[in-house]
């Protein structure tokens, strides 16, 4: 065993090995990642180059490597982009080069793509590399990219439309685009086929929200069926979850499908704490600057309202996890806002949960929330601690909170906020805080999973209706 590099705490650090060279793609000591190579045969902690030249725009977001290429995940102007370079690289390369001095060749994708995701791709002698493409308005597409000739197949994907007229199931209005294309639902691989995505019928919209601080601005994703034109406002869902650096969650979900169809904006926050934009945006929703993220949830649900995106009174709050945390503390702050939110396996309890160690958490936990027997850590989560926050004598959205023994945040955290929120808040038949628990393990059962489902876009559909 060598060492060629040492990681430092909170970095991310891939180790590949490539006809004598070793790449390495880190975070280390950076905002963003890059990618560094040298000789395998005089590797050292030294011996590191910068493969890259960093260009203003263009953020490497991940690699893959088979044999013959290597693949980049790149993020050009808030635009994905997947390109292949030919391996082993040039003899003249020694030192950071410019991506189009290894003539990159780019690979087909959809519009409006959020994510992409490497498949497992084991064969490393194999040429074909497999990739998980995301979109809000496509449904997440395995695809095979031949990175010989760039064709690609299709693998595996949702079909959401009906094989001999393309309309979309669970609506009647027709396709005004493709009602006379081919019908090639095999997508072969000759690379001028089509995406099978819903963009004849949904539209998808990218906003900025100015912070409150007015430091930052805050990427905003809407999503509206196009039978709905936005002339007029209606009800909308506001999701986020601004948490341990982790990308926002904006691929398509066939349970929004139903809320869509009755006129519902869709919108994401991708608010700071989350890892759309590089370690920074991430830092400053952590710890003692986690206030930013609950302050960048409220800026984006006003936006929504004051461009007239989503109707006053009718607009909905999602959060999962962590995202509940941020959801909760978002209506403590501004409980006039929201007509509705679903906390799900929420994060409710924070300062008393994070005084405890011997309760499910881990070191990050800390290192995103805080360490309260610190005095700083302390008052900063006190500030935002949903449980600590709630309102007397004032009326809240009505909330539903789900939860289950299986959930790392403790079931109890749920029961007690709701309790406490019942308590204080003006009591109102029209907004309930309604508790759903179970002692099953939902995650593991997609029967479990469909039916909390059912039951959370129905409680949306009653309490958003117009009174």
């Amino acid at each position: 065993m060598s060492l060629v590099w040492e990681g430092e705490t909170q970095s991310h650090c891939v180790i590949e090995h490539n006809r004598g060279k070793l790449f390495l793609f880190t975070d280390s000591a950076r905002d963003s990642h890059c990618l560094l190579f040298c000789d395998a045969n005089l590797s050292s902690t030294n011996d590191w180059q910068n493969l890259l030249v960093e260009e203003p725009g263009i953020a490497l977001l991940d690699v893959d490597f088979c044999d013959t290429h290597m693949v980049l995940i790149l993020k050009q102007d808030n635009k994905f982009r997947l390109c292949s370079v030919k391996l082993p690289l040039p003899s003249n390369v020694k030192g950071p080069v410019r991506l189009s001095d290894l003539c990159p060749n780019y690979l087909p994708l959809p519009d409006h793509v959020c994510q992409i995701t490497s498949g497992p791709n084991y064969d490393f002698s194999s040429s074909i590399m497999r990739f998980t493409i995301s979109s809000p308005v496509m449904p997440d597409a395995v695809v095979d990219y031949n990175l010989l000739n760039g064709k690609w197949t299709i693998v595996q994907q949702q079909n959401l439309l009906h094989e001999s007229t393309k309309i979309l199931y669970g609506t009647s209005f027709a396709s005004p685009t493709k009602e006379n294309q081919a019908l090639d639902n095999n997508h072969g691989s000759n690379g001028s086929n089509v995406w099978n995505d819903l963009l004849d019928y949904y539209e998808c919209q990218y906003y900025y929200a100015d912070s409150m601080d007015k430091e930052v601005s805050i990427p905003l994703t809407v999503v509206y069926s196009k039978k709905y034109k936005k002339d007029e406002a209606g009800p909308g869902l506001l999701h986020g979850h601004g948490a341990y650096g982790e990308v926002m969650d904006r691929r398509w979900r066939s349970e929004l499908k139903s809320l869509l169809d009755r006129g519902w904006v869709i919108a994401f926050a991708d608010v700071r704490g989350g890892g759309g934009h590089g370690k920074k945006w991430h830092q400053d929703g952590t710890r003692t600057k986690k206030i930013n993220s609950i302050n960048d949830f409220v800026s984006c649900a006003e936006f929504l309202v004051e461009k007239e995106l989503v109707k006053e009174n009718r607009l909905a709050a999602w959060g999962y996890s962590a995202g509940g945390l941020l959801v909760a503390s978002a209506i403590n702050a501004k409980p006039n806002l929201f007509r509705t939110a679903i906390l799900k396996v929420p994060f409710l309890d924070v300062l008393n949960t994070l005084l405890h160690p011997v309760l499910p958490l881990t070191p990050i936990d800390y290192y995103e929330f805080g360490y309260p027997i610190f005095i700083e850590d302390f008052q900063a989560i006190k500030e935002y601690s949903p449980y600590e926050n709630i309102k007397k004598d004032v009326l809240y959205p009505a909330v539903m909170i789900t939860s289950s023994l299986s959930a790392r945040f403790g079931i109890w955290e749920a029961a007690k906020w709701a309790a406490r929120a019942r308590d204080l808040t003006i009591y109102d038949p029209q907004r309930p805080i309604v508790l759903n628990m179970t002692t099953d393990i939902v995650e593991d059962s997609k029967y479990l999973q469909t039916k909390e489902l059912a039951i959370e876009t129905a409680f949306l559909l009653k309490t958003v209706a117009d009174p």
